[in-house]
């Protein structure tokens, strides 16, 4: 098993560092020129759309937020990968990661945007609202149901079930450091079906009550956790101030070679920089645009901006959290570090008291996750049919991969998922190249309109020729100005 694990994690290394992350960094520089750099230009109209009012669903209740769908896509993206990964990219790579992982993060951001307004120009209508995601603008803009379906497979695997085994592992490990620390015992194998069962229980009081149900759980956890999660943080940094210039220089010499740590060339500092943050932020992968999709608002771009600047609040906030403390500690580095390298640090600044508080982040974390997670392979599982059947059994299985997670080993599954995971990065990419063109009239469009004084409005006869698009109506559209 170890040798299997060893042999798909060694290809899905090779496939990232040579094929996607070059692609993802390609696609992102040719977004950025030929948008005008539009994650960067109109970073303040990105707070201004974040708190928009949504229309009345079909049902007659409100649909989602562009808050709320900015805390779903956020409940996925900062997750374990904030406190775990980024600790992971470090101990790798040094602190020289930490710039490259900030550079990408703002490049990215292009990528972000497009996938996003895109999801928002092909959704669909349902009773409470929207739905949509790559899937669909594959099938609705490119004419291509067989790439959506691909996409769809690829999602639902590795979000709904994979990393959603992973999260619940995660919990049942969390708990089990806990424990060790409070009370010197290791936690009980039998304890951990108990863990598995709650975990259950409370992902399927949420699931069953609806996208709104999933939506109003991630706007309350995500906001407190992240809140929480920095304040610790801030405090842990303040207690080693006098580390702070000297962190910052590591950064620098480390991401140019300067110095080198663990042996970690600078390729070795530039990939693990980049793969972490594209593993936190999930720019172009095409995750984010599902939680978009269902934003109830008045352009797509609006909802292109919002989910952009979900990418910066993950990795130029969130992640970087994590990465001043570990930093200030004067850790240790070595790629075994990585799991532990945070909860150290915490300790170190802290006190033991901080290692219950990581704890308790954690779980917030992964619970959120897993909630995304879901959504995220419940929008594509509706894509490929829509059938109340095939949602329901989508939903025994994901709540079985949330129980076997929380009690099993989740190694190979997990080095598994990084390969399904850059596949389907590779489908969206793809598909957000040959639809950039139709996300740049949009664009043109919004920006048109905001110099004329006006709360920018889309209709899709506004963009000639344009096919594939079920909502968007002219008349419809108008009256909600």
């Amino acid at each position: 098993m170890d040798q299997i694990n060893e042999w798909i994690g060694t290809a899905g290394d090779t496939f990232w560092m040579y094929l996607l992350i070059p692609l993802l960094t390609l696609a992102s520089v040719y977004f950025t020129v030929r948008l005008g750099a539009v994650q960067v230009r109109l970073l303040p109209d990105m707070f201004r759309q974040l708190f928009s009012t949504p229309e009345t669903a079909p049902d007659g209740k409100k649909a989602i937020s562009s808050f709320q769908a900015f805390a779903i896509s956020a409940a996925t993206r900062v997750g374990t990968g904030n406190v775990v990964g980024v600790a992971g990219a470090i101990a790798i790579g040094g602190p020289g990661a930490v710039l490259w992982m900030w550079l990408m993060g703002l490049l990215v951001g292009a990528a972000s945007f497009v996938e996003s307004t895109l999801g928002q120009l092909y959704k669909v209508r349902e009773s409470t609202g929207y739905r949509g995601g790559p899937a669909y603008y594959m099938q609705r803009g490119l004419r291509s149901r067989w790439m959506g379906v691909l996409f769809a497979i690829l999602i639902t695997i590795t979000f709904g079930f994979v990393f959603s085994a992973v999260q619940s592992n995660t919990i049942s490990g969390a708990l089990n450091t806990s424990m060790e620390q409070a009370t010197g015992d290791e936690l009980a194998f039998g304890l951990k079906p108990l863990v598995g069962a709650l975990l259950v229980a409370m992902a399927g009081l949420v699931i069953f009550g609806g996208v709104r149900r999933i939506a109003h759980v991630a706007q309350t956890l995500v906001p407190f956790m992240a809140l929480f999660y920095i304040l610790i943080g801030l405090a842990a940094i303040a207690l080693n101030v006098n580390q702070v210039p000297a962190m910052f220089g590591q950064i620098v010499q480390g991401a140019l070679g300067v110095e080198q740590f663990a042996g970690a060339a600078v390729g070795t500092v530039l990939v693990e920089g980049v793969r972490r943050g594209m593993f936190s932020n999930e720019a172009g992968m095409g995750s984010a645009p599902n939680a978009g999709a269902t934003a109830s608002v008045s352009h797509p771009v609006k909802q292109g901006l919002v989910q952009t600047l979900g990418v910066y609040f993950d990795t130029l906030i969130i992640c970087s959290v994590t990465a001043f403390v570990i930093l200030v500690s004067n850790p240790t580095y070595g790629e075994e570090r990585g799991p532990v390298m945070t909860q150290e640090a915490m300790q170190a600044s802290l006190g033991t008291w901080s290692l219950h508080a990581l704890t308790v982040i954690l779980l917030l974390l992964a619970f959120s996750s897993m909630l995304g997670n879901y959504y995220y392979g419940e929008a594509n599982v509706r894509f490929m049919a829509d059938r109340k059947p095939l949602v329901r059994g989508y939903q025994f299985v994901f709540l079985a991969a949330v129980f076997l997670g929380a009690i099993g080993k989740v190694d190979v599954v997990w080095t598994l998922a990084d390969s399904t995971m850059g596949f389907m990065a590779l489908v969206n990419l793809l598909a957000l190249v040959l639809l950039s063109g139709v996300t740049s009239l949009m664009l043109k469009d919004y920006v048109t309109q905001l110099k004329q004084g006006r709360d920018p409005v889309f209709t899709r006869d506004r963009i000639p020729g344009l096919q594939g698009v079920e909502c968007w109506d002219p008349e419809e559209e108008k009256s909600r100005s």
